[in-house]
């Protein structure tokens, strides 16, 4: 495939896939339904993730090709039911592109990203003022979103409109209200009271990160990424001594994640 132009390497992975859903083709495939097409997106769409934070090249390479596959699936799926086709993707991403961009395909001007950034949100504002797509300013952001990544999303729009905490402090102050609201909880015994309060605690949480101002998704992967090589280091360790962590004891256990907290640089 190595002289093949772009537009015939793009045809043939479209016939690829067209064949897997024929009557000829791959039983599997051809069950497959636009929800379960979702799923496996957002599975391809955080190993792309991954990844990109591994810095290998030839990882990125095929985790692309993977996501670029479930997207065309799910236009095939909407070119059976006579929805749309893949092409009619590609002319309206391109013609948004265009038409968000005003300083690089027309004339006007800007100064800094600050202002590309703010026409940006005007004419997406316009556009979705056509459509009509939203009853609330909170439903811009999708609910299939990951929740730390949806309240964050969800939070930075109210404070927009001056729904907001006026400091880090305020903030604070409501963390520590939620964890004693979610001590309580847990006196009572009551789950769906401790699952509610649980989530409120979350939610503060996720507040404060905005003040900072911090990612929270990034950074709660950061602090799970550190745990997982403090806990494989003591898996490790205690590997040598030819035992698994299900035989070690609690405080060897201890002992070894609080030697991993000066051994490991992260």
């Amino acid at each position: 495939m190595e002289d093949f132009s772009l537009e015939q390497r793009f045809t043939n992975l479209r016939n690829i896939l067209r064949r897997l859903r024929s009557p000829e083709g791959c039983l599997w495939d051809r069950q497959q339904t636009k929800e379960d097409i979702g799923r496996y997106l957002l599975d391809e769409s955080y190993e792309v993730l991954d990844a990109v934070a591994s810095g290998s090249p030839a990882a990125l390479r095929e985790e692309l090709g993977d996501l670029l596959f479930q997207i065309l699936f799910l236009a095939q799926i909407a070119e059976e039911n006579g929805e749309f086709c893949i092409d009619e993707v590609l002319d309206e991403i391109g013609a948004k592109m265009i038409r968000r961009h005003p300083h690089v395909f027309g004339d006007r001007e800007v100064k800094s990203v600050a202002d590309i950034k703010a026409n940006w949100e005007e004419i997406k504002r316009t556009e979705e003022k056509k459509y009509e797509k939203h009853s609330s300013l909170l439903d811009k952001v999708p609910r299939s979103m990951p929740a730390l990544m949806r309240a964050q999303k969800i939070s930075a729009l109210a404070a927009k409109v001056g729904f907001d905490w006026p400091d880090a402090e305020e903030v604070l102050a409501k963390i520590e209200e939620e964890l004693s609201e979610l001590k309580a909880a847990i006196q009572t015994g009551q789950q769906r009271h401790i699952e509610e309060e649980t989530g409120d605690l979350f939610f503060s949480l996720v507040n404060l990160c905005r003040f900072f101002p911090m990612d929270a998704e990034q950074t709660l992967a950061q602090t799970i990424l550190k745990f997982s090589s403090r806990f494989f280091y003591i898996e490790e360790k205690l590997k040598e001594r030819g035992i698994s962590p299900e035989e070690a004891t609690l405080e060897e256990m201890d002992r070894l994640w609080n030697e991993a907290k000066f051994t490991l640089k992260e």
